[in-house]
C-alpha cells in the first residue's frame, strides 16, 4: 500500500487587525489545493465557508505569488514569512509630529488634534510603565 501524496497549499499572509490599523497581528493561512491543470491552480478557502477559486498556474508559478482580484488577497506558493511588529515612535518623534501638524505650521485642525491625542496616549504609557 503507497502513502498519501503530501497535501499542498496555497498561501495567504493575513492582518486580523485590518481594519483597525497596522498592528501587525499576523496569521498565514493555508488554502488546500484540490486540483492542478496546466493553466490553473483550483483551491478551496479555509475561510468563508470553503468556497473554492482558481489562479493562473503560468503566473503564480513563475513570481512565487499572485494577487487574486476576485478576493482581494495575495496568494503564495510558500508560507511567507511574518514581518516583525513596526517599533512604536518614541515621544520625540510623536512631539515633533504633533508640531508638524499645527494649523500654525501648515496642518489641519483635525491632523493636529489626531496627533496630540497619540503623542498624549504614549506619554500616559510611558508615565505608567515608570511608575
Amino acid at each position: 500500500m503507497s502513502a498519501p501524496a503530501p497535501r499542498e497549499f496555497l498561501y495567504e499572509l493575513w492582518d486580523a487587525n485590518w481594519d483597525d490599523g497596522p498592528l501587525g497581528n499576523y496569521q498565514v493561512l493555508a488554502h488546500p489545493i484540490t486540483k492542478k491543470t496546466p493553466k490553473r491552480i483550483y483551491f478551496t478557502y479555509s475561510t468563508g465557508g470553503h468556497r473554492a477559486g482558481y489562479v493562473d498556474r503560468q503566473k503564480i508559478e513563475a513570481a512565487g505569488e499572485i494577487f487574486h482580484g476576485y478576493t482581494l488577497r495575495r496568494l503564495h506558493l510558500t508560507p511567507p514569512e511574518i514581518p516583525s511588529r513596526p517599533k512604536p515612535p518614541s515621544l520625540p518623534e510623536l512631539r515633533k509630529a504633533m508640531a508638524d501638524a499645527h494649523p500654525d505650521r501648515g496642518g489641519s485642525n483635525a491632523e493636529f488634534i489626531a496627533a496630540r491625542a497619540r503623542y498624549e496616549r504614549a506619554r500616559t504609557q510611558a508615565k505608567e510603565q515608570t511608575s
